[in-house]
């Protein structure tokens, strides 16, 4: 099953017409309701506040669910220990599940509505396939961010392919062009690496953060250093971005606020001296990960370029097979710009993945098929808001369910 045909039944079953009683319920509600019961044998199933948040139910029907599973609480205590922890632990993958939806869907409102607004403008001018609908699709696509050779590409296949010539519904049209964007979308993505990689025999993880100034850098390695610090790994924080003022400084605010360690040296000083202290420091006390903050001046800089490649040879001189990630930070909002910074970057850096940040504040989500469309780069982090637990490991379902659930029948 392809991730457009998931994404559909995805919609179908999570998101039914809200209803007011039972006998109002529609087919979908009917069969989500149906296989819910069928899976829940204990109290510790779906609670009431996770029925109502996935719109299974409404208040009132919650509430007579909930009164029958109490009935069924006093069976859980002659439950083995074993299953009883098993259908707990079930329940928290369902709260985790929702939780990740709810992130994905509210992150995403500014570049779902965005998206639906450009292509509901595109629609209303459909009045037959010819010429000029493959030029407005093309317009549409490039203006959604998309990227130009991607936008060439499903206008190219949709003449190949699909053969639109005879269509004469909008919706029909509409689902047809997502579809093909989500399949190219999945069919980029084959042999997609999103893992995050760490040194083997517990010896120390080194990531280094490479990008341009403004991005989010610093503030990312802060959000992941409080996420990996919570996980019960110890970390370490290098201040290699000694160029910019602050930036030395905003990184030991962040490790003061997560309790996590930062080598720091003087300001104007070498880059790569401090990388040498931190990767010394982390290998001979013993840390999990040590993340390192770079200079991010402008990207064709070549002495940017020069340090960076200098920094690597230090890391790789102390711990052969490290750096085991460099993570490229991408402003979301920049669109167009992002994937140009992209470019630049991987042709010196070798990155193996990116980080795209702000993304809960711009209507230019379409960047994340322009990067896998022309980089073949994995996004493996993605931002959507300020706090630590608003930086999470990117999931491509979640996205495309978030960017088009509103535009598909």
């Amino acid at each position: 099953m392809g991730l457009f045909d998931i994404f559909r039944k995805k919609k179908n079953n999570v998101e039914p017409e809200s209803t007011t009683t039972s006998e109002s319920l529609s087919e979908s509600q009917s069969e989500s309701l149906s296989q819910s019961n069928s899976e829940t044998t204990t109290s510790s199933a779906l609670t009431q506040p996770v029925m109502e948040q996935v719109g299974l139910v409404d208040e009132h029907e919650a509430d007579e669910w909930s009164k029958a599973l109490d009935k069924k609480s006093e069976a859980i205590h002659d439950l083995p220990e074993s299953e009883s922890e098993s259908e707990s632990e079930s329940e928290s993958e369902i709260e985790v599940e929702r939780n990740e939806q709810q992130v994905y869907d509210e992150g995403l409102k500014k570049s779902r509505t965005g998206f639906a607004e450009r292509f509901n403008r595109f629609l209303a001018n459909f009045r037959t396939v010819d010429e000029d609908f493959f030029e407005d699709l093309e317009e549409t696509l490039v203006g959604a961010d998309v990227g130009f050779d991607m936008a060439i590409k499903i206008s190219d296949e949709l003449r190949e392919e699909v053969k639109l010539a005879n269509a004469k519904r909008k919706e029909y049209v509409r689902d047809v062009i997502i579809k093909k964007m989500v399949d190219l979308y999945e069919a980029d993505g084959v042999n997609e690496d999103t893992q995050m990689h760490f040194a083997p025999n517990g010896s120390t993880t080194v990531i280094l953060f490479v990008g341009v100034n403004g991005v989010g850098k610093t503030t990312t390695i802060g959000k992941l250093a409080s996420k990996y610090q919570q996980a019960g790994k110890s970390v370490l924080l290098a201040a290699a971005d000694t160029f910019r003022a602050g930036a030395t400084k905003q990184l030991q605010e962040w490790g003061e606020r997560v309790n996590v360690p930062v080598v720091a040296g003087k300001e104007k000083a070498d880059p790569a001296s401090v990388v040498f202290e931190a990767v010394a420091k982390a290998r001979d006390e013993h840390y999990d990960i040590l993340f390192v903050d770079t200079a991010g001046r402008l990207q064709n800089n070549v002495n940017l370029m020069q340090e960076l490649e200098k920094m690597k040879r230090i890391i790789q001189r102390e711990i052969p097979d490290a750096p085991h990630e460099v993570l490229l930070v991408l402003d979301a909002t920049t669109g167009q710009n992002a994937l140009q910074q992209a470019k630049l970057f991987k042709d010196s850096s070798d990155v193996t993945g990116i980080v795209l940040t702000k993304m809960d504040g711009t209507a230019k989500g379409g960047i994340v098929f322009a990067i896998r469309n022309e980089m073949h780069l994995p996004v493996k982090w993605i931002g959507f808001g300020e706090k630590a637990s608003d930086l999470r490991e990117f999931k491509p379902d979640e996205f495309v369910y978030g960017l088009f659930k509103e535009l598909v029948s």
